[in-house]
């Protein structure tokens, strides 16, 4: 079976044909767990201070603002991995907590937080 001849390549399209793209600063698995962590500590400490479900949600709400705040200072000047942990963490923090106000609300047809 006679096969085609090899030929040289020309140099009109040298290297590889797509752009690689690659992040200056992946986030890896380390700094993304501790800013979990760090976030799970900061939004259960917050909780903690609540006397009833009222109290609980709104230490909440501020553990999850103030934690987002963090996250985004971290994001600008710090590491991004434990600021995406942080946030992550005091997302599921909150939907926990709202979660909660929200099960009150359809039982008992009464806003809890006023």
């Amino acid at each position: 079976m006679p096969t085609a001849p090899v030929r040289a390549p020309s140099g009109l399209f040298p290297g590889p044909s797509r752009p690689t793209y690659r992040e200056p600063h992946p986030v890896n698995a380390g700094p993304l767990l501790a800013g979990v962590g760090s976030g799970v500590a900061w939004v259960t400490l917050f909780g903690a201070l609540g006397r009833d479900l009222a109290g609980y949600a709104w230490w909440t709400v501020l553990a999850a603002v103030s934690a987002w705040l963090v996250a985004l200072v971290l994001t600008v000047l710090g590491d991004r991995g434990v600021a995406v942990g942080i946030a992550l963490a005091s997302g599921l923090g909150l939907s926990v907590a709202m979660a909660f106000v929200g099960a009150r609300w359809i039982t008992t047809q009464d806003w809890p937080l006023w």
